[in-house]
């Protein structure tokens, strides 16, 4: 059985997870320092966050060199270090490619013989930024526009050119013979762009599901079929290796069936965010709905494994968003995500209950003000919440009422639940069934288990025959 059919993978956010030379920021030693805790709480893998160069305008995504490590993070003997180390606890490590665009202080955008490698347009159409505003940027030593999906200094690379193709093969096998375990592939259903660059329609209020509206439907510059060509080109470099390796696709689609088309017939991506499950609102009806409509477009096929999760870097994170801070909603959330059939992301402190931290204006850093989900660890009581002996680069949450080393020490704590729960995960088999339950409660069967959801009192009860 492949080892992520019931997996319970961890995303560190590198930069906030452990600071091991006290200037503030996370780093790779520092991940290093905490993998006992980890495999305490019996993670399968660990995501971490780009680790590659950068000029950290988008905090990594926005790649200068994808065969180099961010010198803020460590080396490349860091990550050797850490897959080993983390090899010898039972944990692998995924980590993320982001083949959309990359920085334009990348030596590719600033090379002449390299610029058909981006997508540009002597006249801009009317697509517009993830991020807010037009996709286009006037380059005035070029002439023309380029696009960029996301912030201007992130062009977008065009994916019909032959030479990028082959060069991510390249970067792909880089890092795959140095051990990583896989990644997960930053949008990837919006590599391919429409060949003509034609306008795209105006968004209906169905397709304004996510949390940032953006005034119209992505059909010609995201979701493209094409794209499905690239996934399989890499299933099959994934496949090569022994053991395999796997594919996590950042996919956000809103309908089922759209979704589960990112699996392909068992040769694209070996798992898929469900951001419609992520966003739906925390009640049994919306949440089985999207649960049950997705297991049914993936079908019984061995290889379809859904996957789950309530938090990530992007958004704010499950115990403020879904559960106001509220210790018995979080245990019902995290009973929830590691109980349904496949398998699960916790996002690092979901463990322990960490919520979204206000930042002020003059602390602020992301330029779309994603800081409040992106502060950092909270390791123990202490001064800086153990995460660094320095200034912290975001400020800290409330770390002495929700602590790794407090909880650790009260078996009671959201922590011993979580670690609990893991446990039970694997040992959970068969399919997901409903069950009857009362008013506001959710009811489903796991072969001989018995999962209630109680959203009215909040409670998780677990019968095991």
């Amino acid at each position: 059985m492949t080892w992520w059919r019931n997996a319970v993978l961890y995303q560190v956010y590198v930069r906030s997870f452990a600071d091991s030379n006290d200037d503030g920021v996370g780093d790779l030693p520092g991940l290093i320092s905490r993998l006992d805790h980890l495999a305490w709480l019996g993670v399968d893998a660990i995501w971490c966050t780009p680790i590659t160069a950068s000029p950290d305008r988008d905090f990594g995504y926005d790649v200068s060199d994808y065969l180099a490590v961010q010198p803020i993070f460590g080396t490349l003997d860091d990550v050797r270090d850490l897959v080993a180390e983390a090899g010898r606890r039972g944990i692998r490590v995924l980590l993320d490619l982001v083949p959309n665009h990359t920085s334009d202080r990348h030596p590719w955008f600033r090379d002449p013989s390299r610029r058909s490698w981006y997508v540009w347009s002597d006249r801009p159409n009317n697509w517009v930024s993830g991020f807010g505003g037009s996709a286009w940027e006037y380059h005035p030593g070029v002439g023309r526009w380029y696009l960029h999906n996301f912030l201007k200094e992130q062009p977008d690379l065009d994916w019909w050119n032959e030479e990028v193709r082959a060069e991510f093969d390249r970067i792909l096998r880089f890092w795959l013979d140095l051990g990583v375990a896989g990644f997960r592939v930053d949008v990837a259903d919006g590599m391919v762009k429409d060949r003509w660059l034609r306008d795209n329609p105006p968004a209906s209020p169905e397709d304004e599901w996510t949390p940032r509206p953006r005034g119209q439907r992505f059909v010609f510059n995201r979701y493209r079929p094409e794209t499905h060509e690239v996934l399989r080109r890499w299933r099959r470099i994934a496949d090569a290796y022994r053991p395999p390796r796997v594919l996590l696709g950042e996919v956000m689609v809103r309908e089922p069936e759209e979704w589960a088309a990112y699996y392909g017939h068992g040769d694209e991506l070996h798992l898929v965010t469900n951001f419609r499950f992520q966003f739906a609102s925390f009640e049994p009806v919306s949440l089985s709905e999207v649960v049950e409509a997705s297991l049914a477009a993936l079908g019984d096929a061995p290889w379809a494994v859904p996957l789950w999760h309530g938090s990530n870097h992007d958004f704010s994170r499950f115990p403020t968003r879904w559960c106001h801070g509220d210790d018995r909603l979080v245990r019902l959330a995290l009973t929830m995500l590691l109980t349904l059939p496949g398998a699960c992301i916790l996002y690092q402190g979901d463990e322990i209950g960490m919520e979204d931290v206000p930042v002020p204006p003059e602390r602020r850093r992301d330029p779309v003000g994603r800081d409040p989900e992106r502060t950092p660890m909270h390791w123990s009581g202490a001064v800086n919440a153990g995460f660094t002996g320095g200034e912290p680069w975001l400020p800290l949450g409330d770390h002495r009422s929700r602590n790794v080393a407090d909880q650790r020490r009260d078996p009671g704590s959201l922590l011993h639940l979580t670690r609990g729960l893991i446990r039970l995960k694997k040992r959970l088999r068969g399919p997901y069934e409903r069950q009857p339950g009362g008013s506001g409660c959710w009811r489903y069967r796991r072969g001989s288990t018995t999962v209630e959801l109680d959203f009215e009192a909040p409670a998780a009860r677990i019968a095991e025959a």
